[in-house]
């Protein structure tokens, strides 16, 4: 989901009340995890949630095993120190309320005895309160308490800056997934809670509904809440690798033609990312879509679908088609660290122009482009090259590239794929998601991947030195300027990037009505250009360059947004 580098203010679908404010450590998803957190294998969380619309308020108890590959006396966790825990149980004795601890929202549990290699360990974790409430969700974390049109609770969780830790104790890391996730989400009867994953069951008592949900190895941001008086579409896909998903997608009431709309998208999404990526990560699962009251997000199977059915003269709901694109570029492949979220975005974004290739052709292909174009503001590298927390990427303020993950990425991606063929190209995305060449359903597993893998495997796949192009456009803030001089009949061109780094790309110039092609080896090269004759440099549109309209456009757009402010 795209971010904004700032706090909005409170949407009228969230609650305004005032909360305890976010230690640093509870709102910097991706902190560094500690020598014990390295250590664990998080096998499982067996979570219970009793979700109470009336005190914006939640129960949990969570079952959490864990194994280690190195000797523990301790367990620590990230939960939201605002969040109360009532006991704590180690495989299944109590534990003395002196042997925890949550100051600043790292819950350290001193262990009865030490953990070894090769065992497990459980740990039950008791607590209540009402979570911190988003205020304006997705674009900053917290639950969302709202009602429908005719007046019936509506909840949901929105996580992704903030992290897992503002509603269960996890690992709040990209690399923090644990394998299984039971889900056991307690609503007042009839509301649904559409969750991760497989649907379990669902038992009444006293009131109360509690919906069951098992989902393998989610994103640590992907496991949500969404309740509502849900209605609920059913279908299936069969899929070109021989299986059938099961699509799902729950909507209010007030919105069956819309959501019936977007559900027949469904099959021609899913045909779309299997055709040019490869299988469905999650096709034993299900593709799901559910109605929320905040924008959208890509939660593992249970994708968050808030913009209101609009319609846009590509003729697909561009928003769904990106956050659905996650199931591959976020869900399958996740980064390691947020230094490497830009395989999400950057990826997941060019996934739009591409769609809009497949369905019709380069004209909406190359529009969808030009619009990231004009967005890109080349305000830090996309990639730094050390750990990160979430808001160290999204965040301009703090020296992140902020949106350009998203447009920048997407260009990169359109340049390499120019550069080395849409053979190599797409063997080496296939490849970063699926850790194969051949992916086929139930031969993977979701992966963690990152900036030099990925680098590593285009240079392989190609058979290209491809640091220099890389090192131009993911390392620097600055685009590479591509300089071009007239003298007489002879055109002079010249790449120069911002760190003074060589930049072999090869360059086009249609001169009159011909197209020639510049090796530029040495990052220079010319052309002979006759009396008369008009020249355009990159006239299939191949190359993400500097170019100073985009800059005047930007500085133009800041000015009005300025004078509208000030009016």
């Amino acid at each position: 989901m795209k971010k904004t580098a700032t706090a909005l203010a409170c949407s009228l679908l969230t609650a305004c009340a005032t909360q305890p404010a976010l230690t640093d450590l509870t709102v910097n998803s991706g902190v560094a995890r500690n020598a014990d957190q390295l250590a664990l294998d998080f096998d499982k969380a067996d979570l219970q949630l009793r979700v109470d619309p009336a005190s914006r308020s939640i129960r949990g108890d969570a079952l959490l095993t864990f194994g280690t590959r190195a000797p523990l006396e301790r367990i620590d966790l990230d939960l939201d120190r605002n969040l109360p825990i009532d006991a704590i149980e180690v495989d299944g004795q109590p534990l003395p309320a002196a042997r925890w601890r949550n100051p600043e929202g790292r819950l350290a549990i001193d262990l009865p005895r030490r953990l070894e290699p090769g065992k497990q360990v459980t740990i039950r974790v008791r607590y209540h309160g009402q979570p911190h409430v988003a205020k304006k969700a997705p674009w900053d974390g917290g639950f969302v308490w709202s009602t429908t049109p005719d007046g019936q609770p509506w909840v949901a969780s929105a996580v992704e800056g903030e992290g897992c830790d503002l509603f269960w104790p996890c690992i709040d890391h990209p690399m923090g997934k644990p394998k299984l996730v039971d889900e056991h989400i307690t609503v007042p009867a009839p509301l649904v809670a559409a969750g991760n994953g497989v649907a379990m069951g669902v038992t009444d008592a006293d009131g109360w509904r509690t919906w069951h949900w098992r989902a393998k190895n989610p994103s640590t941001y992907g496991v949500s809440i969404n309740v509502g008086p849900y209605k609920l579409l059913e279908g299936s896909y069969v899929s070109r690798f021989g299986n059938t998903i099961p699509l799902r997608m729950w909507y209010l009431p007030q919105s069956e033609k819309g959501a019936r709309e977007l559900f027949a998208e469904f099959p021609q999404m899913l045909d779309f990312f299997e055709s040019t990526i490869g299988p469905y990560p999650f096709g034993d699962e299900k593709m799901g879509v559910v109605e929320t009251p905040h924008k959208g997000m890509e939660h593992q199977t249970i994708n968050a679908y808030g913009n209101g059915y609009a319609k846009t003269p590509y003729g697909y709901d561009d928003l769904l088609q990106h956050e659905f694109a996650h199931e591959w570029f976020g869900n399958q492949l996740t980064n390691a660290d947020w230094d490497d979220m830009w395989l999400h975005e950057g990826l997941g974004s060019y996934m739009q122009p591409l769609y809009m290739q497949s369905l019709r052709g380069d004209q909406e292909y190359f529009a969808a482009l030009l619009q990231q174009r004009a967005a890109i503001r080349n305000k830090a590298p996309i990639v730094s090259g050390k750990p990160r927390r979430e808001e160290d990427v999204y965040v301009i303020e703090r020296g992140g590239p902020g949106q350009d993950i998203y447009n920048k990425g997407s260009l990169v991606m359109h340049t390499l794929r120019g550069l080395i063929g849409d053979d190599a190209f797409f063997r080496t995305v296939r490849e970063a998601v699926y850790g194969s060449a051949d992916p086929r359903p139930g031969n993977f597993t979701p992966r963690y991947g990152t900036t030099p893998e990925f680098m590593a495997i285009a240079r392989r796949v190609s058979g290209r030195d491809l640091d220099w192009f890389f090192q131009a456009y993911l390392y620097q803030a600055g685009l590479p300027e591509l300089q071009a001089t007239r003298s007489g009949d002879t055109l002079q061109l010249a790449w120069k990037t911002e760190k003074n780094t060589p930049f072999p790309m090869p360059v086009e110039v249609r001169v009159g009505q011909r197209v020639v092609s510049l090796p530029m080896t040495d990052g220079r090269g010319s052309v002979a250009i006759g009396k008369g004759e008009s020249w355009t440099l990159d006239p299939h549109s191949k190359l993400l360059r500097r170019e100073l309209r985009f800059e005047r456009y930007q500085q133009y757009m800041d000015e009005q947004k300025k004078k509208k402010a000030a009016k």
